[in-house]
């Protein structure tokens, strides 16, 4: 683990710090470059910019520019270290963006006093890019933080720790279901955790077709029931009229269970409770709330994922956000909608039920895949994500008509 350390560290600081940088698109050799670059040329697209302020898209990076913002009170699973903390980790995500998506991004860390004024600097600086990913951000002030910009500003607001993960996770979950020859508007679901990222999931598996009274949702305090006077606004939608008071009460009969809470919770006694053929997202990070061989000891017919990359079906953001904006920055689209998400959830899981090409299976150091128990979601590797996905949720947001273009032609044609 020292020499892990080591190699992060090294990593980070070696040829040169950081993990990003800026690179020239245009010449600026001669004294005309430099005449078109900046003053007098550059007068020209500032004009045209005034005059009709959608030139930006033409004139500049703006559409092919995310900016990916956090205030470092959630950082992966260290807490509230604070903003400077968090660009490394905000810096991983723009290397990530270009790296799968072509995407350009700078990393902004904000420091402020109320949540207010965060609001309020992102909102002021939204319009020089053509999304913002919001990124660790401590619940449940994510949620006022994520409506409040989705309202003042004109470009696509995502906090990929609620949505990213949601879609993933919904992408999995179904496919697993499948598998298990379940439904999920049948399914009767646990969910441990209550932050951001298990509202999402939840709500986003409400939408795919779960029932609300089916899910139990659990905190540090136990079952969310209607009971309870400590609820905020947020855990109040799940809040269940139940006796039920423990895991081990509602994971009784249980066909699916997400864990985004903390390791080592889920014991393998309580995984015996469930029903048949259950499905466990074990998904707190880097050590899930039960490991895959201790579940697969207790319950053969289990299906199993985890937010890790050394086990099989690792649930990974990057299956998504890269190319949720890469759709809708090639469409100009001003939101995200829900059936842009759902869009995502569908291009995803139906990716992992075609064969996989040579390229991944040698990437993913394996001879064969295929769907089924060990092989619910696609490796983050799969080049087929790319066209798949964006093309995906580029037709749904001009379908639900926050597209300021249409489909280029021939997009993402794979």
């Amino acid at each position: 683990m020292t020499d892990f350390r080591q190699q992060a560290l090294d990593y980070h600081q070696y040829p040169t710090p950081g993990k990003i940088s800026v690179e020239l698109t245009k010449p600026a050799n001669s004294s005309k470059d430099l005449a078109l670059a900046y003053s007098p040329g550059v007068a020209e697209p500032v004009r045209a910019i005034a005059e009709d302020p959608d030139n930006a898209y033409k004139y500049t990076a703006k559409g092919n520019l995310v900016a990916v913002i956090s205030n470092g009170t959630a950082i992966l699973g260290l807490g509230n270290l604070g903003p400077l903390a968090s660009k490394p980790v905000m810096e991983g995500k723009a290397l990530l963006f270009k790296r799968f998506a072509g995407l350009d991004s700078i990393d902004i860390e904000v420091s402020h006093r109320t949540t207010q004024d965060f609001i309020n600097t992102v909102a002021n600086i939204a319009d020089s890019f053509g999304g913002i990913n919001l990124e660790d951000i401590k619940a449940p002030e994510c949620f006022e933080i994520e409506q409040a910009l989705i309202e003042k500003c004109q470009v696509p607001i995502f906090h990929d720790d609620q949505h990213g993960t949601a879609i993933v996770t919904a992408a999995g979950m179904l496919n697993a279901l499948e598998i298990q020859g379940k439904e999920l508007k049948t399914a009767q679901i646990v969910c441990m955790g209550a932050g951001a990222a298990a509202i999402a999931c939840m709500e986003l598996l409400i939408k795919c077709g779960a029932q609300r009274e089916h899910i139990y949702m659990l905190d540090s305090k136990g079952v969310i029931h209607t009971r309870r006077n400590d609820l905020n606004e947020y855990k109040l939608l799940f809040a269940n009229n139940t006796d039920k008071r423990t895991l081990e009460d509602v994971i009784e009969g249980a066909d699916l269970f997400l864990g985004v809470s903390g390791p080592d919770l889920l014991k393998p006694e309580a995984l015996k409770r469930m029903a048949d053929k259950p499905v466990v997202f074990a998904c707190s990070n880097p050590d899930p709330e039960i490991k895959p061989e201790l579940a697969k000891q207790a319950r053969e017919d289990v299906i199993i994922g985890t937010g890790r990359s050394d086990y099989p079906n690792q649930v990974n953001n990057v299956l998504c956000f890269p190319f949720m904006f890469r759709g809708a920055l090639d469409v100009r689209a001003t939101a995200i909608t829900d059936e842009m998400k759902i869009a995502a959830v569908e291009a995803i899981r139906q990716l992992a039920k075609e064969q996989v090409p040579d390229e991944v299976l040698q990437a993913a150091g394996v001879d064969e895949l295929s769907f089924g128990r060990d092989y619910i979601i696609p490796k983050p590797i799969d080049p087929r994500l790319s066209p798949r996905v964006s093309r995906a949720v580029a037709k749904a947001a001009v379908r639900s008509g926050v597209a300021k273009i249409d489909l280029p032609d021939n997009y993402m044609q794979d």
